[in-house]
């Protein structure tokens, strides 16, 4: 199991390997795609810049994540779990443990504020299921 270093590059990696699923996510691809257009590379580079913001602090993001993502329409809980999911999945793949679990419980915060927006409370609360 490859576990990679905390720092940029990393992030990055994670980034690009996250979103390349998310595209090919029968449940997201056609809500990033169709938010995102051919914006992806001006995407992902914010992406970078957002979670080395948060993971490093490096403060090279800023931007309201909450109201552009309340611009999108047709959010359903189901959106939240497949994004849990695949988070989950690609931090595991990526870094040790403490370190992947650094950035669910981020992405957990995220898409529980993201609900509260959406439906007034959390619907998708939980982590997805763990492999043994």
């Amino acid at each position: 199991m490859p576990t990679l270093p905390l720092e940029r590059d990393s992030i990055q990696a994670l980034v690009h390997q996250f979103y390349d699923d998310v595209r090919a996510d029968a449940v997201l691809g056609p809500v990033f795609n169709g938010a995102i257009g051919e914006r992806w590379d001006a995407h992902l580079a914010r992406m970078v810049d957002f979670w080395s913001t948060v993971m490093l602090g490096t403060h090279n993001f800023s931007g309201n994540v909450f109201g552009t993502h309340m611009a999108l329409i047709g959010i359903e809980p189901d959106h939240f779990r497949r994004w849990l999911d695949l988070f989950f999945a690609k931090t595991d793949a990526l870094f040790e443990p403490a370190v992947a679990q650094e950035f669910q419980a981020v992405g957990r915060r995220i898409a529980s504020s993201l609900q509260y927006g959406y439906f007034g409370k959390v619907l998708v609360p939980d982590a997805p299921a763990r492999a043994a």
